[in-house]
């Protein structure tokens, strides 16, 4: 769906589908979780932890900052990204309030 198409919906459910969007992918959780375990890294880090190009990393990356779900402190010409807790925690509210009215009565 187009983002136009957006405002349609609440902002929570905007919220919850943007940051679902970096779950989605395999190598955006293998960088958000190697990102956790760290005091800090650099795109570089990543390279060579997960295995795919720098290129691709720095695509990741874009998704994941979006989303907010990352900080970032430039340190001479290299950015080093930690996780930005206080999103992680907003998000996990979120994330369980969209599922308290969920019902048991189904098959």
């Amino acid at each position: 769906m187009g983002v136009t198409k957006r405002f349609i919906f609440s902002e929570s459910i905007n919220e919850v589908s943007i940051v679902a969007r970096v779950f989605a992918h395999p190598a955006r959780v293998a960088i958000i979780k190697y990102i956790s375990e760290q005091d800090g890294c650099i795109c570089n880090d990543l390279v060579d932890e997960i295995g795919l190009s720098q290129a691709t990393i720095s695509q990741h990356l874009a998704v994941i900052g979006d989303a907010g779900l990352l900080k970032g402190v430039f340190e001479g010409n290299k950015k080093h990204y930690c996780i930005n807790v206080q999103r992680i925690e907003h998000f996990q509210m979120l994330f369980n309030s969209f599922f308290i009215n969920t019902t048991a009565n189904c098959c």
